[in-house]
């Protein structure tokens, strides 16, 4: 079977119709916690759960344990639930070991994996839930060859840095609470693609919201502390625009507050966005649906590249990427030196817009 989408495993699940078990795996784990918490607290009711429902972990459970606990059959209840959280740390989870089978005239060794063994005849009323966080397993093996046939599968994949805004502002829109574009972008780019943190950032805002209410840059400060006009995302406005004034305001404030704004945060997020621009101005059709296309972006990131592209050519902007690899080796006090950030920064700056 093809992997599911989340939100066909979730439409079942409320439809009621449960597998015998459920693999979860890959870099996010924001989607692998929902699809796990759901199971967790829809399946049974409350007073099915005491007897019948499960919680393991990875680091406390071994693979023995976690096959015998899904052979077992519910108590006065039509299922039993097993989630096995953190599954990733289960030692040789997905390995194989090795048992003698006898034949008529001999006795033959060969490899199986116990959890492919169970996959393979999986017990009718239990519903096991493998949570497989931050890797995938092999494709190649044997393994994934039959949870594939025999289990509901779910990849659930990092949201690409050019999508985390629509992703949050699809987000709040199901919620029913409207967000400044600035806002949504201050919030992306302060957090990252870290969905569980994001998650945890917006409702703070919309718990302080009415419905059909906009959350405005404002609102940001006010509840998650990040600075409406001293962030990277000003910064990086202020350095495509060539604005002096405002970037040094920006990197001024950043070396007063080092804590919220590390300089090898800022370092990173400078060195992505160049690099972005750098890869802009090689290409040959700059019109904006070719570049949105080819370097997938949204419009406003298309507005910001365009201005950056006028104001900074491939010249300067090879020698900008040198700048970023030499502070970056100073900011590590390479030299034996231990460095003052702040002035850095300040150096570095200076060098970018000059």
């Amino acid at each position: 079977m093809p992997r599911e989408s989340f939100e066909n495993i979730i439409k079942s699940l409320k439809e009621r119709k449960f597998a015998p078990i459920y693999f979860l795996e890959g870099e996010e784990p924001y989607y692998i916690d929902k699809i796990a918490d759901y199971i967790e607290n829809n399946v049974l009711d409350e007073s099915e759960r005491e007897f019948n429902q499960t919680v393991l972990y990875g680091k406390d459970t071994d693979l023995i344990s976690l096959i015998s606990a899904a052979k077992r059959f519910p108590m006065m209840a039509d299922k039993q639930v097993i989630i096995v959280r953190e599954a990733q740390e289960i030692k040789n989870l997905t390995g194989t070991i090795s048992i003698n089978i006898k034949s008529k005239n001999k006795k033959k060794e060969t490899e199986i994996s116990p959890l492919e063994e169970y996959v393979l005849k999986p017990l009718p009323s239990t519903v096991l839930v493998i949570c497989y966080k931050y890797k995938t397993i092999d494709r190649r093996t044997s393994i994934a060859k039959s949870l594939d046939k025999n289990a509901i599968t779910f990849l659930s994949e990092k949201v690409k840095d050019y999508k985390l805004a629509e992703w949050i502002t699809k987000y709040i829109q199901q919620k029913n609470i409207k967000m400044n574009g600035k806002a949504v972008q201050m919030l992306a780019d302060h957090i990252g693609n870290d969905l569980s943190r994001i998650v945890n950032e917006l409702n703070k805002l919309i718990i302080n919201k009415k419905e059909q209410e906009e959350i405005s840059p404002d609102d940001i400060q006010q509840y998650i502390g990040i600075s409406k006009d001293f962030n990277i995302f000003e910064l990086q406005n202020a350095i495509a625009q060539k604005d002096i004034l405002k970037a040094n305001r920006i990197i001024d404030y950043f070396a007063q507050n080092p804590k919220e704004h590390p300089f090898e945060m800022n370092l990173a997020v400078l060195y992505t966005y160049f690099s972005k621009l750098l890869y802009y101005q090689s290409l040959p059709d700059k019109s904006a649906q070719a570049v949105m296309s080819q370097m997938k972006l949204s419009f406003p990131q298309l507005k910001d590249l365009e201005t950056a592209g006028r104001n900074y050519s491939m010249e300067k902007l090879v020698r900008i990427i040198g700048y970023l690899h030499d502070y970056d080796m100073r900011g590590k006090g390479l030299d034996g030196i231990q460095p003052d950030k702040g002035e850095l920064m300040r150096e570095m700056l200076f060098k970018i817009l000059h």
